[in-house]
């Protein structure tokens, strides 16, 4: 009898949440999860139980890896308008540079599953609430540094920034890039002026 092939749960979960994110939940098979993490699909469910509970999984470290990402942009140098436009368009610039537009795994699940799902709904909640705080928190330091005006309500201000995120992730996917950094133009100016 062989032992059993050891693997790296962190990256399988990773490879995993490439997968998912690119073909969403229903289109990712057992097979290709396994093949992607570099295990066999029995060693797949061995490890992580479920389909369900991998796709979990990968939203946390979806949620990780994009709250690290997020804190990195809006520590940038520049006003809160400066640090926010740059963010929204690195992300949208993301969404035209990969191999496949595939948008954002929280809005695409979001998309599939909200209405259906509540653990998933749960989930993309859990992450949009975690980048509106960053957000939030980067316009309240904008107050405090006098660039951001003192009457400015920054959690509905971020909200509104992460609804406009969730259209403009999904814009990238049909729309030209021009396009969408357009928007993003437009829409930090609604947020912050001209």
């Amino acid at each position: 009898m062989g032992r059993p092939k050891q693997f790296d749960e962190g990256t399988a979960i990773a490879q995993a949440m490439q997968v998912f994110w690119t073909n969403g939940y229903a289109g990712s098979s057992p097979a290709e999860l396994a093949e992607a993490a570099g295990i066999g699909k029995g060693s797949l469910y061995h490890a992580f139980g479920s389909k369900r509970e991998l796709f979990g999984r990968a939203l946390d470290a979806y949620d990780r890896t994009g709250t690290e990402l997020t804190e990195e942009f809006l520590a940038g140098p520049g006003t809160a308008k400066e640090c926010i436009r740059t963010y929204l368009a690195m992300l949208v610039d993301r969404d035209f540079d990969g191999p496949v537009r595939r948008g954002c795994l929280a809005v695409n699940t979001a998309l599939e599953l909200g209405g259906r799902d509540a653990d998933a709904a749960l989930a993309v909640r859990r992450l949009t609430e975690h980048s509106a705080d960053l957000l939030a928190a980067r316009i309240e330091r904008g107050k405090l540094d006098g660039d951001i005006p003192g009457s400015m309500d920054a959690r509905t201000q971020a909200r509104f920034l992460m609804t406009a995120l969730a259209g403009l992730r999904v814009m990238a996917r049909a729309y030209d890039r021009e396009t969408v950094l357009a928007i993003v133009d437009t829409t930090v100016t609604t947020v912050f002026g001209p």
